[in-house]
């Protein structure tokens, strides 16, 4: 950890895997008519995506995202061309992938890829999207929102909490991201950009304890 990180005691380490598990949708893996995965800063996605394409789980994969300012120096042709590369390199098929390189959000990444997918006659009845760990149940309540006629399932790297903060290398801003996605769960309902969700008691209060303990740097403003 460098100096300038915060020190992450147990009990703020407890709420904190909570909220993972929270964040987790607990889908099990089944076959699905085509994939989605996210763009991120996290090459694990394009890497998941892979092992899922050559299991057999799916026929076609899309992978969305353009830029943002944290992926821009990591993926400067944008997110989903970086993963479509990575995930050719691993074996998967070009003419499998298709590329929706825009998206700048979760929804423009629902919404972009459906577009890709009927430019090409694919109307698909379930539809599997591969993200980070934490992000499942935000990408699941948004795609039920914006794509309410499809069965999504939901999947990402089978990591534990402590696996994937090691991973990042950032304890603080693994804690931040779990908060904010939490944030963005229960606050974008309202907005209409995503179906609620039930958040339970002790997931809730581990959030506003990591609020109060300052893990708020992906907050969005009220």
């Amino acid at each position: 950890m460098s100096d300038n990180q915060q020190a992450i005691t147990e009990n703020q380490w407890r709420r904190a895997a909570l909220i993972w598990d929270y964040h987790q949708m607990h889908h099990g893996l089944r076959p699905a008519d085509v994939a989605i995965g996210l763009g991120s800063h996290d090459l694990g996605v394009a890497t998941h995506s892979a092992e899922l394409y050559r299991a057999g789980l799916f026929p076609i994969l899309v992978f969305t995202g353009g830029n943002s300012p944290t992926t821009a120096k990591v993926f400067p042709r944008g997110e989903a061309v970086h993963f479509r590369e990575h995930a050719i390199d691993l074996g998967v098929p070009a003419e499998a992938i298709l590329l929706e390189p825009n998206a700048g959000n979760t929804g423009q990444n629902i919404t972009f890829s459906r577009k890709v997918l009927a430019a090409v006659g694919i109307v698909p009845t379930t539809v599997m999207l591969v993200s980070k760990p934490y992000m499942e149940r935000r990408s699941f309540a948004t795609a039920r929102r914006l794509w309410p006629d499809v069965e999504i399932l939901c999947a990402s790297e089978p990591l534990e909490f402590d696996d994937y903060v090691k991973s990042i290398g950032d304890e603080k801003l693994v804690l931040d991201m779990l908060v904010g996605d939490l944030q963005r769960v229960i606050e974008y309902p309202k907005l209409g950009f995503a179906v609620e969700q039930e958040v339970p008691e002790d997931v809730h209060g581990a959030y506003e304890s990591l609020i109060r303990d300052g893990f708020t740097s992906r907050l969005i403003a009220s």
